[in-house]
C-alpha cells in the first residue's frame, strides 16, 4: 500500500515519456510501474489524456532579497510563485539581502527567517567578496552549496566584487573541501570603456554592456580554475561569442559548467521598446542571432541548464514612469514563467519535453548536488507536477504569485499550463508551507 499512486498514459520517467503507474510512500518515489500493474494507494490520482507527470524543477538562480529587503521578495512569495510555476527546489543568492549571505552567522539568519515561509523546498548559496576567504569553509560545513562572486559591481554596495586575482585565491580555498564557485562573469574594466547609458534607448544600454565584457571574465575564470582544479561555474551566460572558450575548456577538462535563462533564449533586443525597464537584466537581452547560438549550446552541451535569475524589486526602481534604463534595477522576475517560456519556444524548435525537463531539472540538481531531486525515478522525492503541454495562456501580472506585478513577459501567449504541484507527495496549495530548508549533504 502507496500512500500516493499516480497513473497515466503520460509520465515522464528516465526512459522517456510512457504510461505508468508511480507509488509514493514516506514523501519518497517507491515504485515506477507500468500502467495496468494495478497498484494501490490510500490516495488516488488518475491524469486526464492532456497532462503529462513530470519531476518538479530544480531552480538554482532565484533571489530572494529576505531579510533586509523584502519588500522587493520573499520567501513566502517567492516559493508560492515557484510551486506555481512547476518549481518544487530553490536555491536562494546569497544577494540581495541585508546583511548579505557572506559569513555562518549571515547563513543562519537567512535559514531562520525562510522557515516556516517556504512551499516549496530552499537551499542557501553563500557570497564570496573581498576579506571573506576565511569565512568560506564556516559556511561549506553549515550547510551552503557553493559560493557566489561577481567580477564587476553587484549592484548593492553591501555586496562587493572581487578582482580576478581574488576570485583564484577564493578558488583555490574551495578546492580543498570540493565547493564550487558561481560567478558573474562581467568585466569591470571592459564595461568602464564602453559606451555610457544614456537613458531610454535600449540599443544604447545594450552597447554599455557588450559581449566583450563576459568574454574576458570567462576567460578568466577558466584561467584561475585551470590553476586552481576548483570548480566554477558560469552564471547567466548571454554571449555566444563565448561558447567556443567554454566548449574548450571542457574538452581540456576544466571542471567548468555553464548557466543561461528563460530570457536569454525566449527574448531579443530587435523588440525591446525603448523605455521598457522590465527587460534591463545584466548581462543583457541580446540580439536574435545571439540567441539562435545560444540554443544551439544548449543543444550540443556547451550551456548545461537553464534557470530563471529571477531578480525582481519594486516597481519604483525598475523607474517604469521614465524608462531610463541607467537609473533602472537590472532585473527579470520570471520565477513562475520559466517551464513555459521554454517549453513555448523549444516545441516549435523540434526539442522533445524530456530535453527541457532535462535541462531545468537533473541538470540543475546535478550542479547543486542534490541527489534526491530532479528525476521522476525510485528513490527520489516525489516532487511532482502535473502539466498540461498543449494548454495557451496568456500572462496576467495580476495572477503571478512573486510580489511586485512585474515582468517583460505580460501580455504575452505561452503554452504549457503546470496545473498541479506536489512536494513530496503532497499537493501544494499555496496556504500551508511544507518546504524543507536544505543543505549540502543533507537534501534529501
Amino acid at each position: 500500500m502507496f500512500d500516493l499512486v499516480i497513473r497515466g498514459q503520460r509520465v515522464l520517467t528516465g526512459d522517456g515519456i510512457a504510461a505508468r503507474e508511480v507509488g509514493v510512500r514516506g514523501g519518497v518515489i517507491a515504485a515506477v510501474e507500468p500502467l495496468g500493474t494495478g497498484l494501490e494507494g490510500t490516495r488516488s490520482i488518475e491524469l486526464a489524456d492532456d497532462e503529462t507527470l513530470i519531476p518538479g524543477l530544480v531552480d538554482t538562480h532565484v533571489h530572494v532579497n529576505e531579510p533586509g529587503r523584502t519588500e522587493w521578495e520573499g520567501f513566502a512569495s517567492a516559493t508560492r510563485a515557484a510551486a506555481a510555476g512547476g518549481v518544487t527546489t530553490i536555491i536562494d543568492m546569497p544577494l540581495n539581502s541585508i546583511p548579505p549571505t557572506t559569513t555562518a552567522d549571515a547563513l543562519a539568519l537567512k535559514r531562520s527567517v525562510a522557515r516556516d515561509q517556504a512551499f516549496v523546498d530552499v537551499g542557501f548559496w553563500g557570497g564570496a567578496v573581498p576579506g571573506n576567504t576565511g569565512d568560506l569553509r564556516g559556511m561549506h560545513d553549515a550547510g551552503a552549496f557553493g559560493f557566489k562572486c561577481f567580477l564587476i559591481h553587484s549592484g548593492v554596495d553591501e555586496f562587493p566584487h572581487l578582482e580576478p586575482a581574488e576570485m583564484e585565491t577564493d578558488m583555490a580555498e574551495l578546492a580543498t573541501f570540493d565547493s564550487l564557485l558561481i560567478v558573474h562573469a562581467e568585466d569591470s574594466r571592459t564595461i568602464e570603456e564602453a559606451p555610457a547609458t544614456p537613458g531610454t534607448h535600449y540599443s544604447d544600454f545594450l552597447a554599455s554592456r557588450p559581449r566583450g565584457a563576459e568574454n574576458v571574465a570567462i576567460a578568466a575564470v577558466i584561467d584561475a580554475a585551470r590553476r586552481t582544479g576548483a570548480r566554477a561555474h558560469i552564471l547567466h551566460l548571454s554571449s555566444s561569442d563565448a561558447l567556443p572558450l567554454i566548449a574548450a575548456a571542457k574538452a581540456e577538462g576544466i571542471k567548468l559548467t555553464v548557466e543561461t535563462c528563460p530570457h536569454y533564449l525566449t527574448l531579443m533586443a530587435e523588440e525591446i521598446p525603448d523605455g521598457a525597464t522590465a527587460f534591463k537584466c545584466c548581462p543583457p537581452i541580446r540580439e536574435a542571432a545571439n540567441r539562435e547560438l545560444l540554443w544551439a549550446g544548449l543543444q550540443d552541451g556547451t550551456i548545461d541548464c537553464i534557470v530563471s535569475d529571477h531578480s525582481p524589486s519594486t516597481l519604483d526602481l525598475k523607474d517604469l514612469e521614465n524608462g531610463d534604463f541607467a537609473v533602472a534595477w537590472g532585473g527579470v522576475s520570471s520565477l513562475q514563467l520559466g517551464l513555459s517560456l521554454i517549453w513555448t519556444d523549444a516545441r516549435e524548435r523540434g526539442i522533445p519535453l524530456e530535453q527541457v525537463i532535462s535541462w531545468m531539472s537533473a541538470k540543475p540538481a546535478a550542479l547543486a548536488r542534490l541527489g534526491a531531486k530532479g528525476q521522476l525515478a525510485t528513490g527520489y522525492d516525489a516532487d511532482l507536477v502535473v502539466f498540461a503541454a498543449e494548454e495557451s495562456y496568456v500572462v496576467d501580472v495580476s495572477k503571478l504569485k512573486h510580489k511586485n506585478p512585474i515582468t517583460p513577459y505580460a501580455g504575452k501567449t505561452l503554452t504549457g499550463l503546470v496545473r498541479k504541484t506536489f512536494l513530496r507527495g503532497n499537493e501544494v496549495d499555496g496556504k500551508t508551507p511544507t518546504g524543507n530548508l536544505l543543505s549540502l549533504g543533507n537534501v534529501g
